[in-house]
């Protein structure tokens, strides 16, 4: 049981690896342009999923790098932890929506809207149904954070020579329900539309400024 929590976060990361490669070489991150019928909604949908996850992304990262079992970030970077928190995650699932839906209901029987797109809200529901779960479980709110002792732990971990299985081996089923929607969506992201959220902008960007150098 605790090997799985060694080979499923690296089978993870190595698909996410691939998925980057091939999707530079598949299409340079550019989403599959589908007709909704409102360019500006889905320009406005777009931008909101890019920086409302970006800095959901952010957050996490400051709180998995400064919370453990005998270390918690200070009241300062808590604070600041909290409240972009609660300011991004209502704009990222309104973006997500709108970046996601249209494009669905627009084309649901062809292409350019593939299985894994189609998994990808109920993945990203089931990160936000359980991030809630976790937060404010009883265990949580009440003295030291499981999630400190557990997921953050493990995943630290992960990027050392020694890798600790065993703290979500032993942990509570919900939290390892969390881990594995988190190491889902890592896996599938370069598959799906939300593969070109960030690296397509950072792409395009690089491409023209080539273009301008050669003129």
């Amino acid at each position: 049981m605790s090997e799985s929590w060694i080979i499923l976060p690296y089978s993870a990361f190595l698909c996410f690896a691939l998925g980057q490669v091939w999707r530079f070489r598949h299409d340079r991150f550019a989403a599959i342009a589908v007709s909704t019928g409102d360019g500006r909604l889905h320009e406005i949908g777009t931008a909101a999923c890019r920086y409302g996850m970006g800095a959901l992304i952010a957050a996490r990262m400051l709180d998995v790098l400064g919370s453990g079992p005998h270390m918690h970030p200070s009241v300062a970077l808590r604070l600041a932890i909290d409240t972009v928190e609660i300011v991004a995650l209502p704009v990222a699932v309104a973006g997500a929506v709108l970046y996601l839906v249209p494009a669905m209901i627009a084309d649901p029987d062809h292409g350019s809207v593939s299985p894994l797109d189609r998994l990808t809200l109920p993945v990203l529901a089931g990160m936000l149904l359980s991030w809630a779960a976790v937060e404010f479980a009883p265990d949580s709110v009440v003295g030291p954070s499981r999630t400190a002792d557990t997921l953050f732990i493990w995943f630290r971990s992960l990027f050392t020579a020694h890798p600790n299985a065993a703290v979500m081996a032993h942990a509570p089923g919900l939290y390892q329900l969390r881990g594995l929607m988190i190491l889902l969506l890592i896996a599938i992201w370069p598959y799906t539309r939300l593969g070109g959220l960030f690296a397509g902008p950072l792409v395009r960007r690089s491409n023209s400024d080539r273009m301008l150098v050669r003129r």
